[in-house]
């Protein structure tokens, strides 16, 4: 056990989150999304756990970027609907450690899984909302005054 680390963070996803550089993308993927199919790198299993969790967690310890969009999920196919609970939900789990984080931006589901194919990692989570998937993409981690 580390201190000052949320136990939802398991040692695989601390050191993806570890490895990743600025710029690199990690989705947290719903149960329903094709994570082995479409992030070939790096899949982490994460079953039973839920988005909001891991963001908490995963947030407090990451740096969003702020020179590209930074939050992303997919949009609604054509005649279907997002349910805004779950978009509601994940910023207030954000908000928590980045209360300055940018809104989420929405892509289509195509384009979704072509970032899902460059993506640094995947991790396949028990969340089953629909369009419950979320891009996250790692920022410069600011340096304290007193480093040089």
């Amino acid at each position: 056990m580390l201190k000052g680390i949320d136990p939802i963070i398991n040692p695989e996803l601390l050191k993806i989150l570890a490895e990743m550089g600025h710029g690199d993308e990690i989705i947290l993927a719903d149960a329903h999304f094709p994570g082995h199919t479409f992030c070939p790198k790096r899949v982490v299993r994460g079953d039973g756990l839920q988005i909001p969790d891991l963001l908490a967690g995963i947030i407090s310890l990451f740096e969003l970027d702020s020179y590209d969009d930074s939050l992303i999920m997919m949009a609604a196919v054509e005649g279907d609907t997002l349910d805004p609970q779950v978009e509601t939900d994940y910023m207030a789990a954000i908000r928590k450690s980045a209360p300055d984080a940018p809104d989420v931006i929405h892509i289509g589901r195509f384009e979704f899984y072509d970032r899902a194919e460059e993506a640094y990692a995947c991790v396949m989570t028990g969340t089953t909302a629909k369009y419950g998937n979320i891009l996250l993409r790692k920022g410069v981690t600011p340096l304290a005054s007193s480093y040089k």
